[in-house]
């Protein structure tokens, strides 16, 4: 397979409410689409990084440049032996940049599995129909907006609820939430606000009875996540420090989680985020898809990921309008709880072309030469 043709697609898409976490507050996503050509198809990817390196280091502005200047001129070196699984290779010597690397792969991936009639669940190796879907909270300004908010998703059939969490808004929300909802699924994400000296605050979170809490200490902290993991009966969760399937077997190797969110951006891609789900199994170690705000592009990747049978805790794959009130594909939705994997050739959905030029800011054609 040849490319013919890339594009970078810039969009600005509002959410339907603004989103809180110790990060910040996100009130709009700012979209960074992969559009591939090769001789037999077209391929779509999402780039998951956000305006500001908060999150990570990666921020949308320097992944679409290092896409154009340094990446995509490897996958064109290739010619036409490139394959979606070789593009982790090819990019290996550009240190860094998972996340830029995730959305081309994605694409090529993509255009390889619609050319081949071939759908992106089956390809990863899906063995559901339809997925479990959470809903994440973000944080908010008083205890009843947030049990209004929890309200209206339980309402709606969300099957798990996250709370995100921080110094100063974390036992007072839980304990709120727990209180009205005494029996469903109820964890938290702390997106790296504590340290190890926090653990006496966060052992309060114990008598609710979560399922997780994720990613509390710094994503380097790993023998501090180990440590923390004896001083708390709440399960630990670990989100940024997995950024590899290697990162994952030495996690679970040292005792730093017993839970592991994947997010394929993150490691690099839909094909490391697989191998991280092996590694998982292997060690008995559950697993579920986390989300980045996606649009219904990133959204199908994610739903078909959490399809694999290592996947046994509901992810954060929302139906389309927990975001957006008008999604760049046809939107995902929410059925008894679940959300239908895709079944269609490449990622089973498409790209509303009408709908991404309102939103569009700029198109930019890379040169192939």
């Amino acid at each position: 397979m040849k490319l013919s043709a890339v594009e970078l697609h810039r969009a600005q898409l509002p959410l339907v409410a603004p989103f809180r976490t110790s990060f910040g507050t996100e009130l709009q996503r700012d979209v960074l689409l992969v559009r591939v050509e090769t001789p037999d198809a077209e391929g779509w990817g999402e780039c998951v990084a956000m305006a500001a390196p908060l999150y990570s280091y990666e921020y949308v502005d320097a992944a679409a440049e290092v896409i154009a200047r340094f990446l995509v001129p490897r996958l064109v070196a290739v010619g036409d032996g490139l394959t979606a699984g070789k593009v982790a290779t090819v990019l290996e010597p550009v240190k860094g940049h998972p996340m830029a690397k995730a959305a081309l792969e994605l694409a090529i991936l993509d255009a390889e599995l619609r050319a081949a009639g071939r759908s992106f669940a089956d390809e990863l190796g899906a063995v559901k129909e339809a997925v479990p879907s959470g809903v994440s909270v973000g944080i908010m300004d008083s205890i009843p907006e947030l049990l209004d908010a929890v309200s209206s998703y339980v309402d709606q059939g969300y099957v798990r609820i996250k709370l995100k969490i921080e110094p100063g808004w974390d036992v007072e929300p839980v304990a709120a939430v727990r209180e009205r909802y005494p029996d469903i699924p109820l964890q938290v994400d702390a997106n790296t606000a504590y340290t190890l000296g926090d653990a006496r605050q966060l052992a309060k979170l114990d008598p609710f009875d979560l399922l997780l809490i994720e990613q509390p200490l710094p994503e380097d902290d790993l023998r501090g996540h180990a440590e923390l993991a004896k001083q708390i009966r709440t399960p630990v969760c670990l989100d940024e420090s997995i950024v590899s399937a290697r990162a994952a077997a030495d996690a679970v190797a040292l005792g730093a989680c017993s839970i592991i969110n994947i997010k394929a951006g993150r490691v690099g891609g839909y094909l490391e985020a697989r191998r991280v789900h092996d590694v998982a199994r292997a060690n008995g170690i559950a697993v579920w898809c986390g989300g980045m705000l996606e649009t219904g592009v990133g959204r199908a990747a994610n739903v078909a990921l959490a399809a694999l049978p290592g996947f046994t805790l509901p992810g954060d794959t929302s139906a389309s309008d927990r975001y957006y009130r008008q999604d760049i594909t046809a939107p995902f939705v929410l059925e008894n709880g679940h959300v239908r994997v895709p079944t269609g050739p490449g990622l089973g959905v498409d790209v509303d072309r009408a709908v991404l030029r309102e939103i569009t800011s700029s198109v930019t054609p890379l040169d192939l030469s």
